[in-house]
C-alpha cells in the first residue's frame, strides 16, 4: 500500500485552510505557498502515473480499515491519468490567475482554488460509491465560491442557477445510493460488482432503477443534453481562469459514467446491458450539434468558448456510448485534448474581453492582435478537430470505433457535418475579433488604440501558462502513439474488472 495515493487529496486539504486560516491577509505569500502547492501536486502525480503505468492497481485503506469496510482510495491506469491531468490544469490556471491578478478581484480565491483540487482529485481516485458523493459536495461548495469571484449580479444569478441544478443531481445522487444500498447493503465499488453480479434475475428490477439514477446524475454532472442547461449561463458569466478550470469538472461525470458502467454495472449484466448505449449515445449525438451550432450563433466570446466545451463534451460522450474498449480508449485519450483545448479556449477568450469587450463585433485594434489571433486560431482547430493537432486524431479515433456499428452513418454524419459547422463559426468570430477594425487609423500605436489599459496587456507572464497548454496539445499529437497505446491499455484495465476487484477486496474476493 503506497502512503502517495492520499497525497493528491490531503496536501490541498491542508493547505487550503492553512492559507485561509494563517495567512489570508497577505495575498504574496497565499500566491507563493497556492504555487508550491500546484507544483508539488504536478510532481506527486507524475510519480503516481508512472507507478500506474505498468498496469499495477494500488490500494490505500483509509484508517487501515480493509474494504468493502473502510474506505479505499485505488490507483489505476485512469485514475492517475486523471489526477495528472488536473494537476496540469490547475498548475496552468493558477499561474494564470496570479499573472493576471485575477485573485485581486476578490475574497479567498486561493483556498477555494486548493479546495476544487481536492474534490477533483478524490473523485477521481475513491473507490467507494458514497464517497464520491461527498467529493462531488466538495467540488460544488469549491466551484460555487470560484463562480462568483469578483461579484457582480450577472455572476451571481448564474451562481444561484448553478447551484440548483446541481444540488437536484445531488438529491437524485443520494436516492441513487440509498436504492443501491437497500439491494446490496454495500457502496464500495469492487464489492459492488461483487453482489450486483450475483443478483437473482427476480431481484434486479430496484437496482436497475438505480443504475438509471447514477447515469442521470453523471449525465447532469457531464452537461449532456437536455440536462446542460445550468452549464452556458453558469461557464459564460463565470470568470474565465474559473471557467477554464471548469474544464476539468464536466470530465468527472464522464469519468463517472466509465468507471461505474465498467466495474459495477458492466456490460454483461443483463439488468445494464444496453443501458449507456441507448440513452446516451443520442443524448451525446444532440450534445454535439447543440454545441457546434452555438458556436456558429454565439454574438459574444464567452458563450462561443461555452459551447464549445459542450461540443466537445458530445464527441467525447459519443465515445462512451459505444461502450467497447476500443471506443473507450478513444474516449480516454479525447478526455485529455479536450480538457486542454477547452481550458486554452477559455483563458484565449479572456485575453480577448480585457482588451475589447465580450461581443464579438468589429472593434479597436487591441493590444497584442497578431498573438492573440494566433492563440484563438490554434484553439479554435483543437476544439474543431482540425489537422494537424490532437483534436483531429482523436476523432479519426471515435470515428474508428464506430466502425461497424449499426449507428455508424449517423455518427459519422454528425462529427463530420458540425464539425464543419465549428470551423465556420470559429472562422466567423476570428474574422470579426482580429481582422474587421472600427479604427480607420491602423497604423496608429496599438497602446493609442487599445480598449482596456490592464496591466495583463503588458506583461510576457500571461501567456506562459496559454503556451503550456498549447505545448500539451502538440505534444499529444506529437508523442501520440505512446499516447494511444496508454489509452487502449487503460480502457482494457478498465473492462478487465476482476483485476480491479482482487486488488480492493483483496482474499474477501474469494
Amino acid at each position: 500500500m503506497s502512503n502517495l495515493i492520499i497525497a493528491p487529496v490531503v496536501l490541498p486539504a491542508v493547505l487550503a485552510p492553512f492559507i485561509l486560516m494563517v495567512i489570508r491577509h497577505h495575498l504574496d505569500l497565499q500566491r507563493i505557498f497556492s504555487m508550491a502547492g500546484s507544483i508539488a501536486l504536478v510532481c506527486i502525480s507524475l510519480v503516481l502515473t508512472h507507478q500506474a503505468s505498468g498496469g499495477e492497481i494500488q490500494v490505500y485503506e483509509l484508517g487501515d480499515w480493509p474494504a468493502p469496510f473502510g474506505i479505499v482510495l485505488v490507483l489505476d491506469r485512469l485514475s492517475a491519468l486523471m489526477v495528472l491531468l488536473t494537476s496540469v490544469l490547475g498548475l496552468c490556471v493558477n499561474l494564470y490567475v496570479i499573472s493576471t491578478d485575477w485573485d485581486k478581484r476578490g475574497e479567498h480565491f486561493h483556498p477555494l482554488f486548493q479546495f476544487q483540487l481536492m474534490g477533483v482529485c478524490g473523485a477521481f481516485l475513491t473507490g467507494d460509491a458514497f464517497n464520491l458523493f461527498v467529493f462531488f459536495e466538495v467540488l460544488l461548495i469549491a466551484s460555487y465560491g470560484l463562480m462568483i469571484h469578483g461579484g457582480g449580479a450577472d455572476r451571481l444569478r448564474a451562481g444561484m442557477q448553478y447551484v440548483v441544478y446541481n444540488l437536484l443531481g445531488s438529491t437524485l445522487f443520494l436516492f441513487a445510493l440509498g436504492t443501491i444500498y437497500a439491494v446490496t447493503g454495500t457502496l464500495n465499488m469492487a464489492d459492488l460488482a461483487v453482489r450486483i453480479a450475483e443478483l437473482p434475475a427476480d431481484d434486479t428490477a430496484l437496482i436497475r432503477v438505480g443504475a438509471v439514477l447514477l447515469l442521470l446524475v453523471f449525465c447532469i454532472k457531464a452537461a449532456v443534453l437536455p440536462l446542460h442547461f445550468w452549464l452556458p449561463g453558469s461557464y459564460a458569466n463565470a470568470p474565465a481562469p474559473v471557467a477554464a478550470l471548469f474544464a476539468i469538472m464536466t470530465k468527472v461525470g464522464a469519468y463517472s459514467i466509465l468507471r461505474m458502467y465498467t466495474l459495477v454495472f458492466g456490460p454483461e449484466l443483463a439488468l445494464s446491458a444496453g443501458l449507456v448505449g441507448q440513452w446516451l449515445l443520442p443524448a451525446a449525438l444532440l450534445t454535439l450539434a447543440v454545441g457546434m451550432v452555438g458556436i456558429l450563433g454565439s454574438r459574444d466570446i464567452s458563450k462561443l468558448a461555452v459551447f464549445a466545451a459542450i461540443g466537445s463534451m458530445g464527441t467525447l460522450l459519443i465515445a462512451i456510448a459505444l461502450f467497447t474498449p476500443l471506443a473507450t480508449g478513444a474516449a480516454i485519450y479525447y478526455i485529455v485534448h479536450s480538457t486542454l483545448a477547452t481550458a486554452m479556449i477559455f483563458l484565449v477568450s479572456d485575453l480577448i474581453i480585457e482588451r475589447r469587450g465580450k461581443e464579438i463585433k468589429p472593434a479597436p485594434r487591441m493590444a497584442q492582435n497578431g498573438l492573440i489571433s494566433a492563440l484563438f486560431f490554434v484553439a479554435a482547430i483543437a476544439l474543431a478537430g482540425m489537422p494537424p493537432l490532437s483534436g483531429f486524431l482523436g476523432k479519426l479515433m471515435v470515428l474508428q470505433a464506430s466502425t461497424g456499428t449499426p449507428h455508424q452513418t449517423l455518427i459519422w454524419s454528425v462529427i463530420l457535418i458540425f464539425s464543419l459547422v465549428a470551423i465556420i463559426g470559429f472562422a466567423r468570430a476570428g474574422s470579426l475579433i482580429f481582422w474587421k477594425t472600427t479604427d480607420p487609423m491602423e497604423d496608429l500605436d496599438l497602446e493609442e488604440v487599445q480598449v482596456a489599459p490592464l496591466q495583463t496587456q503588458g506583461t510576457i507572464m500571461v501567456f506562459v501558462p496559454i503556451f503550456a497548454l498549447l505545448f500539451g496539445l502538440v505534444a499529444l499529437t506529437i508523442f501520440a502513439e505512446p499516447a494511444i497505446e496508454y489509452a487502449n491499455a487503460t480502457a482494457e484495465q478498465l473492462f478487465d474488472t476482476s483485476a480491479y476487484i482482487d486488488a480492493v477486496l483483496g482474499e474477501t474476493a474469494k
